[in-house]
């Protein structure tokens, strides 16, 4: 394998690429994002968090369906608003509570699969679409989906814990199919039981009560290695990965593999004592997972394969989101 040709290819993907202008974004709002005084966490994460008291944090999220997958498939479009969301809150270690919605679109047969989309994928995961808005008489098709949950304020996972020498845990359910209409999506949750789909994202707020971990992400857009990065930028840390030790379905290729979508995939950073507890936990519910690398004080991604080792992103001068986690 040419390392060299894989980091190319993924530093070029646009799941990652997209990621790019976030920043642009989130810091016009950087001294008003606390201005009520509950907000506990910083701009970086996969979840929002508001102190609400009693050692309780209400977890925000927000996700909008990619324009190429509404075009592919409206259905799977609906169903994915659930299943992103929901991975949100649970790579924060909460419990997911209610999704609220806002679907545009003119199209009554792009509105009905959306729709039933999204019910299947309620059923799946146990939570509820309470409410939302529409607008009938767009020129566009797009849906966005918020969701809340809830986590112990001492139990919360964040993206910006990664300390210098903890170990990276790397997880995925690899009994899946790619999408037919849209390969990136790694499906591994419409075919399998609601018990099993659920009790994956139960594992996370397992994890989170027993303090297994230090930081965590779900696997989401820019694939395994991308999201890697965004923890290590929230984290201001950098990591030496082995891309053997990554789990894989050895059907799909590595650059194919490496920027999929799983349905249900974790990267996870923990202390030496707490890694077989957490793996364990994890591939109780199918989710294989292994220790894929250390994190490191040098704010650099190395891949290493056999006796080749290169650098990915070096993030004192580049960046995915650029954005270092603030935690009060």
């Amino acid at each position: 394998m040419d390392l060299n040709a894989l980091i190319d290819s993924i530093r070029n993907f646009e799941g990652i690429k997209r990621k790019n202008l976030i920043k642009n974004v989130t810091h016009i709002l950087q001294d008003s994002y606390n201005i009520a005084g509950r907000t506990v966490l910083g701009f970086g994460d996969d979840a929002s968090a508001i102190d609400i008291g009693n050692g309780q944090l209400l977890l925000m999220a927000a996700d909008g369906m990619w324009g190429k997958l509404m075009e592919a498939d409206p259905w799977w479009a609906g169903y994915c608003s659930v299943l992103v969301n929901v991975n949100d809150i649970a790579a924060m270690g909460g419990i997911p509570m209610g999704m609220t919605n806002v679907l545009s679109t003119q199209d009554p047969e792009v509105c009905k699969e959306i729709m039933e989309g999204i019910n299947y994928g309620v059923s799946k995961f146990g939570v509820p679409m309470i409410g939302g808005h529409f607008h009938p008489d767009t020129p566009y098709n797009a849906l966005d989906v918020s969701i809340t949950g809830m986590v112990g304020r001492k139990d919360v996972i964040t993206s910006g814990g990664a300390q210098v020498d903890d170990q990276i845990i790397v997880g995925i359910d690899l009994d899946g199919e790619p999408h037919p209409k849209f390969p990136l999506n790694w499906d591994t949750t419409s075919s399998k039981s609601p018990q099993l789909v659920q009790a994956q994202i139960e594992v996370m707020n397992r994890i989170a009560r027993g303090h297994l971990v230090t930081a965590g992400k779900d696997i989401s857009n820019p694939g395994t290695l991308g999201t890697l990065g965004m923890l290590l930028e929230a984290s201001g840390v950098g990591a030496t990965i082995e891309l053997g030790k990554i789990p894989r379905n050895e059907s799909i290729k590595w650059d194919d593999w490496l920027k999929l979508y799983p349905g249900s995939g974790f990267v996870l950073t923990s202390k030496e004592i707490n890694v077989d507890e957490c793996i364990k936990l994890l591939e109780d519910v199918n989710i294989t997972s292994r220790v894929v690398g250390t994190i490191t004080e040098d704010k650099k991604l190395y891949l290493t394969h056999e006796e080749q080792k290169e650098l990915l992103f070096d993030f004192n001068k580049e960046r995915i989101m650029g954005i270092r986690e603030e935690i009060s």
